[in-house]
């Protein structure tokens, strides 16, 4: 059998350590609980996650759920979803190397720069999805006065000021930032239910939709969770962090969004009038459009940690700075609305490759073999339960009302095999499995190929 290549894992922490130029260099562990779940928390508050509401409620358009329901599957499709990026965060910490390199080990070097080149994608893509919010959550408290184009350029040079020193704007986070949002979250929560938003109607036929839209919120983080989990002080914290910040996190803003949504209707567009019209609303509201920089610093900085993958000596604070104008530029040039039908696929690929990563690392005894060098060998076997994964969601996935000509192609081949959508299957859930029954079943082929 050939010799496996164990990374070291340095878990001395000087005070005041940042994050390493390069990928030769050791990650410091500097990050414990308290920074792990603040940092999680603050990622799951979002002001997409309140005008993302409508698609919790109404999944499938024209169906929407229950009150009950709608809150339910956003739980559930919490802990589903923060269980899987803890999950992806474990390796990380162990072995100190970010996300993408971490492919390494699953698909060897070259075959990680194509998840690598995917998740670059969707990063850029989120980046500048959350300045685009920040711009527009800016306008809804003071109007247009200030131009949608100089809130995007401010919120952009303030993202990428923090991933100069990733590791001090986290710990500034944890001690000045987490606290603020916790007392907005509490007021706008009072000052939303006083107003008494009528919460009834609806069915449960949609909630497995719903829960996956919820679990594809999460997920979209496990291409990153090892990104920062790599410089925290043991698996536990980064695995808790996760978990208990961001789900706690994400289901306040979703309920919350329900709550503004029955005051306006459902009117998407307006879901944060009554955020900005409540007693001081608008100084609480400010504190939550603040804050959302850093999900736009977690994005840039994930899509600066996929591209050292590629070049692993060069510059992070250089990268930093490129991918943060080029975002910049996306926001201020594209149609950022446009760019949601790629990201509504996130689940469809993440989930699947993470349910490979998940069964080779943690069941078929990858921990001890994991090769994120630079010339680990292709393992070209892994690319096959993925692909089945991501059918797998394709072929589950209920269509929507309306339909693209993606969805109209599953359909087609959904009644060639003779398949039939039932309202409780989850296609996300599909997918996970599909992949991970596939590697098992695989592994015996893989193992003799490798001995």
């Amino acid at each position: 059998m050939a010799s496996a290549h164990v990374d070291p894992v340095e878990v001395v922490d000087p005070k005041g350590s940042e994050v390493p130029l390069t990928l030769d260099e050791e990650a410091p562990k500097t990050l414990g609980l308290l920074d792990q779940g603040a940092f999680w928390a603050n990622l799951g508050v979002s002001l997409l996650g309140f005008s993302g509401a409508l698609l919790l409620l109404d999944p499938l358009g024209g169906r929407p759920l229950t009150f009950t329901g709608a809150v339910l599957a956003a739980v559930v499709g919490s802990l589903i979803g923060t269980v899987m990026v803890g999950l992806a965060a474990i390796p990380g910490t162990r072995t100190g190397r970010p996300a993408m390199m971490l492919l390494r080990g699953l698909f060897g070097a070259r075959l990680s720069y194509v998840p690598t080149v995917l998740n670059i994608v969707q990063m850029l893509g989120w980046g500048a999805f959350e300045l685009w919010v920040i711009a527009r959550g800016a306008e809804a408290i003071f109007g247009t006065a200030v131009p949608y184009e100089a809130w995007v350029i401010v919120a952009g040079v303030v993202t990428i000021a923090l991933t100069i020193r990733p590791l001090g704007a986290l710990r500034l986070l944890r001690r000045y930032v987490t606290a603020g949002v916790v007392l907005s979250m509490v007021w706008l929560s009072v000052a939303l239910a006083m107003k008494g938003p009528t919460l009834a109607g609806g069915s449960w036929e949609a909630f497995a939709p719903a829960v996956d839209y919820v679990i594809a919120l999460s997920v979209s983080w496990v291409p990153m969770a090892a990104d920062i989990a790599r410089h925290s002080r043991s698996s536990r914290a980064a695995f808790t962090g996760v978990v208990g910040g961001y789900t706690i996190a994400q289901v306040a803003c979703l309920v919350l969004g329900i709550a503004a949504l029955a005051l306006v209707g459902n009117a998407e567009d307006r879901v944060w009038d009554p955020f900005v019209a409540a007693p001081l609303g608008g100084l609480f509201f400010g504190v939550l459009v603040l804050r959302e920089v850093d999900q736009s610093f977690a994005n840039v900085y994930s899509t600066t940690m996929s591209i050292q993958n590629l070049a692993p000596r060069w510059d992070r604070r250089i990268v930093s700075t490129v991918i943060g104008v080029f975002t910049i530029g996306i926001a201020l040039l594209a149609d950022v609305n446009s760019y949601g039908a790629f990201l509504s696929v996130i689940g469809a690929v993440f989930v699947p490759m993470f349910a490979v990563l998940v069964v080779d690392y943690f069941l078929l005894g990858g921990a001890s073999r994991w090769n994120t060098a630079g010339d680990a060998p292709s393992r070209w076997s892994m690319i096959v339960p993925w692909i089945l994964g991501f059918v797998a969601f394709w072929i589950v996935a209920a269509p929507p009302e309306e339909m693209s000509w993606w969805d109209r192609a599953w359909v087609g081949v959904r009644e060639t095999i003779g398949f039939v959508h039932q309202p409780w299957m989850s296609a996300t859930l599909a997918a996970f499995l599909a992949a991970a029954l596939a590697t098992l079943l695989l592994h015996p082929l893989t193992r003799r190929r490798s001995s």
